[in-house]
């Protein structure tokens, strides 16, 4: 099959009720990667990406960074680490090097198969078709082996599911409700749509990331910051792991007479042309855009309460990707659930978002600071969130357990927080 890089791809829009609109073209020449609204979608339903595209039927240019050369918008449908890695051997077996794609070429890829609404035609002659059921046990084994790096045979239904961002092996399949173990890589009618995230002795925390993900997100919840539902589901004992951690997915709002409705997704990597990559995001940003977004003072504290969740929890991989915002159909915005929730420490202790200007130990005026821009009243009212967010992570040891992760993995966790709330006392002064 002679390899043609992609020119041009329609852009469409999945709504809530399941109905398909069109949004526009994506098209690429030497200068660049140019989009085009259709007529009349902006009336109808709001900017996909208010921040940083004009809300005009004009030709607009993607800059060139960061998000290889295609609009922000654009880029969150294309997939990371893990999914690059899928669509490169695919790609490889048909002797097409990665240097010959262009991010066009990897959104046709994805096609209709990515998170949120956005989907794009031509599809690509090189994705796979994998409409069959699969054993959720025989495609994490899959998933397990190509990441350890033990073999280099691709499974069709593992790139059919593997559109989804970061760079640890997962999928995105669909079940019926409450049968768990068959899965597939494309909805029928009536599927919930999940995100499962495997394991391998390779991670940081070995075969227990999924565990400890859970507690996070069970400590999440009790603080009500509203994280997605997950489940934990049984691995088979080949793969060393004692569960893999599914999340329900929120882009995806279940069946209706179209079809399944989706709600537009959009990462603050995105919206703001954020790096994701390097420090590049501070909360004061991410907190004052949410406002503006969302047009909602709440919305500012719950981003405020998440930020203090992530600092006390060690949580340093909350980087521009990890935030996201959801858009219906009448153009409305509110943020996301709170999602990829974990402990993750940095080498250096620096998260990956700052506090007013501080990667770590941020002073108590810096999150004074950030309190203003949240809305707090004053700064007791702000003081008392964080007070109530510390006795929440102060769990995790009870949490836990009763989940089953091993009594080392534990201490070491329990261990860091104890430290990083010394470290930050300060804050909880009156």
């Amino acid at each position: 099959m002679t390899f043609k890089p992609i020119q041009k791809l329609d852009v469409s829009r999945t709504l809530s009720t399941g109905a398909r609109v069109r949004v526009g073209a994506l098209a690429q020449n030497r200068q660049g990667v140019f989009f085009q609204y259709e007529a009349g979608y902006l009336e109808r339903f709001g900017n996909l990406s208010p921040f940083t595209l004009n809300s005009t039927t004009a030709l607009q240019l993607a800059p060139k960074t960061p998000h290889q050369g295609i609009h922000g918008v654009f880029g969150d449908c294309l997939p990371d680490g893990w999914g690059t890695l899928l669509q490169d051997r695919v790609f490889r077996q048909q002797g097409i090097l990665p240097s010959q794609l262009t991010a066009m070429d990897r959104l046709a890829f994805v096609g209709h198969a990515g998170m949120g609404a956005l989907a794009f035609e031509p599809e690509s002659d090189f994705a796979p078709d994998a409409r069959s059921q699969i054993d959720l046990a025989t495609l994490g084994l899959e998933a397990q082996a190509l990441f350890d790096g033990q073999t280099d045979q691709v499974l069709a239904a593992l790139v059919a599911a593997g559109s989804s961002g970061g760079a640890r092996p997962k999928a995105q399949i669909f079940m019926p409700p409450h049968q768990l173990q068959q899965c597939r890589t494309r909805a029928q009618p009536g599927d919930e749509a999940w995100l499962v995230k495997f394991t391998s002795q390779n991670l940081p925390l070995g075969h227990e990331e999924g565990l400890c993900e859970a507690a996070y997100l069970q400590l999440a919840k009790t603080a009500k910051l509203d994280p997605p539902t997950w489940q934990l589901l049984d691995a088979p004992a080949r793969s060393g792991a004692r569960a893999w951690l599914a999340v329900k997915r929120f882009d995806w709002l279940g069946g209706s007479s179209h079809g399944a409705g989706r709600y537009h997704m959009h990462s603050a990597c995105g919206l703001l042309d954020a790096d994701y990559r390097t420090p590049s995001l501070d909360y004061e940003d991410l907190i004052r855009a949410s406002r503006q977004l969302c047009k909602s003072p709440a919305v500012g504290q719950l981003q405020f309460r998440r930020a203090m969740f992530n600092l006390f929890a060690c949580n340093q991989d909350d980087h521009s990707k990890n935030w996201a915002f959801l858009q219906d159909d009448k153009g409305q915005w509110t943020p996301a659930p709170f999602y990829d929730v974990t402990f993750s420490p940095h080498p250096f202790a620096e998260h990956a978002t700052a506090f007013s200007g501080f990667g770590k130990r941020p002073p108590l005026k810096a999150i004074q600071k950030l309190a203003t821009h949240a809305g707090f009243g004053n700064w007791q009212q702000a003081r008392q969130a964080i007070a109530e967010i510390v006795e929440v992570v102060t769990s995790f040891r009870s949490v836990a357990r009763e989940l089953d992760v091993s009594a080392e993995t534990i201490e070491l966790i329990a261990g860091r927080q104890e430290d990083i709330r010394q470290e930050n006392k300060g804050l909880l002064q009156p």
